[in-house]
């Protein structure tokens, strides 16, 4: 059985440590706990491979704009991850308060735009995801493409290891309820 975990970003340097791109963080965090440094490279992807608990694990991001995020599915299927079932999606949720993490098996997209195009180019809304709060900006007619695209705060910076500690725990719950199917 393979699992794919897939962080949520936009590609290039000036969008690193913006909130927009808290799943690729995630993934960077992840690749470190796990072990599967995210070194290899396919056209439009980054990835790593590795094992978890004698399962395939891949570890992927998607060198595409948050909205393009879709590319990744075929790409997915053809290293024989098929099943959306067994993938879960790291990426920041406007609609979660800063510090918090949340588990959704399914549904919608919620709005976000990664999401969207994942769930639109799978035919399927049987994908989990894992949410990290960015919240809203403070004040009411901000802009919100300014607002995902700023950094965070340094008092913020300081939480998110701690919000990444309770991601990966969300995320060994999820492995392990799926490797008992």
């Amino acid at each position: 059985m393979s699992f794919v975990i897939i962080g949520l970003g936009n590609p290039g340097p000036e969008y690193d440590g913006t909130r927009h791109n808290v799943g690729k963080m995630l993934l960077d965090f992840f690749s470190e706990k796990y072990g599967i440094p995210l070194g290899k490279k396919q056209g439009n992807i980054i990835y790593g491979e590795g094992v978890w608990r004698g399962h395939r694990l891949l570890l992927v991001f998607p060198v595409t704009f948050m909205n393009l995020s879709g590319k990744v599915v075929p790409w997915l299927r053809l290293k024989g991850a098929e099943d959306p079932s067994q993938w879960l999606l790291l990426h920041d949720d406007l609609d979660t308060p800063f510090g918090v993490v949340r588990f959704r098996e399914k549904g919608g997209s919620g709005g976000q735009r990664g999401v969207e195009s994942i769930l639109g180019v799978a035919g399927s809304k049987e994908i989990s995801r894992i949410k990290v709060g960015i919240g809203r900006p403070a004040f009411v007619g901000a802009d919100i493409s300014d607002y995902v695209l700023s950094r965070f705060s340094k008092e913020e910076k300081e939480r998110l290891p701690t919000l990444f500690e309770n991601a990966l725990a969300l995320t060994e719950k999820w492995l392990l309820a799926r490797s008992r199917h």
